[in-house]
């Protein structure tokens, strides 16, 4: 059974040091988001919400919450699922399972494969060996404190590297996917609970022949990258010359700075033009483009081929700076799921952009470029749309 729960959850039990802190942070003025990372129980949290829904009337906690954000990882004691029930608006990441069944979680795709046995033959557990980390993590003045691990290593690190600002997450949006993982709303009931709470879903990755659809691979597709990341900040701790050490490419994408989404509207069918010449890195290498349509962040269920068709994406250019985009035509991207009847809005469709280095370790940045469908011209469904639609009868 769970330890350490809601027996230390109450009105008449003061806060602990740690719980203070947190309850000073949640009513502190402030207008941003107030990211709770929980990689044990949760009852410290439990508390402190406690305290605030006892102290402020309805509309001033609902108001001091909404700034809340939680990535726990699973649930480790009976808080949880208490903190969920009894305050659903607070938006809050955790895989769901069966008490103790860690496996089953998305988190443990940072690395767990060998020791919960999933996957097999997919994520490359290089980068994890021991030897790998002897020799680029525990060097210098902080990698020499890095312990070696007994179970799996990085295990609560998904929730850090959900925040990670590289161009490829955006936190607010949990089935986006990132670095940390890829998450959809479990209760979407407008009726009922219509809680906020986020749990897993899964990506079909494809190694080799065989393509791994499950959970885990929302976390491991990405570990080639974060843990060249890693080595890279050790590094970054022992060499005080920026010009001796190696830094992640600049993305631009039609003149677009920063790291957040480009954003466009495309009619179906039509094409668009995409240009990142303006990317450069920031210590003069050579940069490899990638560009690739992450499609299952606009699936609205499991069976992704069968509701969202794949963007057609030509280089322009030898390096694939410069792209043309294909949208799929009306009747597959800017229907009705189920009954196939147009709809002016489509689909909103998730285009990737990798660039990375040839620096040591090897640097990757993203951009994410979301293209929301428009159907101006469409009245009708066609037969396309209507073999599409028999399909979709099989879900």
């Amino acid at each position: 059974m769970p330890t350490y729960g809601m027996s230390a959850v109450g009105t008449d039990i003061p806060l602990s040091t740690g719980g203070q802190l947190l309850y000073d942070r949640i009513v502190a003025p402030s207008s941003q988001p107030l990211w709770i990372l929980c990689w044990g129980g949760t009852n410290t949290l439990a508390q402190a919400l406690l305290k605030i829904d006892d102290k402020y009337p309805p509309e001033d906690s609902k108001r001091l919450l909404s700034r809340v954000r939680v990535y726990a990882i699973s649930d480790q004691d009976d808080t949880g699922a208490w903190i969920r029930n009894n305050f659903p608006d607070i938006f809050y990441i955790a895989s769901v399972h069966g008490w103790n069944q860690y496996g089953m979680a998305a988190w443990t795709g940072i690395s767990g494969e060998r020791y919960y046995n999933f996957d097999q033959g997919g994520p490359d557990f290089t980068k994890m060996e021991k030897s790998w980390i002897k020799e680029n993590i525990q060097i210098g003045p902080l990698g020499s404190a890095y312990p070696d691990y007994l179970f799996i290593p990085e295990g609560d690190t998904p929730t850090f590297l959900y925040l990670i600002q590289n161009g490829l997450g955006v936190p607010e949006c949990p089935e986006f996917g990132s670095w940390g993982g890829r998450y959809a709303r479990t209760d979407v009931s407008g009726e009922g609970l219509n809680s906020n709470h986020y749990s897993d879903a899964v990506d079909h990755v494809k190694v080799g022949d065989r393509t791994y659809t499950s959970n885990h691979a929302t976390i491991w597709r990405w570990r080639d990258a974060f843990q060249n990341d890693f080595a890279a900040r050790i590094k970054w701790s022992m060499e005080p010359d920026f010009s001796k050490a190696n830094h992640h490419p600049v993305v631009v994408v039609n003149d677009a700075k920063g790291l957040a989404p480009v954003r466009i509207d495309a009619e179906a069918g039509s094409t668009v033009t995409l240009d990142a010449t303006g990317t450069y890195d920031p210590d003069g290498g050579d940069l490899v483009f990638k560009w690739w349509h992450y499609r299952e962040p606009t699936a609205t269920q499991w069976w992704v081929s069968a509701e969202v068709s794949e963007l057609a994406v030509k280089n322009v250019d030898a390096e694939g700076r410069k792209v043309e985009v294909t949208l799929p035509p009306p009747e597959k991207c800017a229907v009705e799921l189920m009954s196939r009847k147009p709809m002016e809005k489509g689909q909103l469709l998730h285009l990737i952009l990798e660039v990375t280095d040839s620096g040591s370790p090897s640097l990757t940045s993203y951009r994410r470029v979301l293209i929301q469908v428009t159907n101006k011209e469409l009245r009708g469904g066609g037969e396309g749309a209507d073999a599409i639609g028999d399909l979709m009868k099989d879900l």
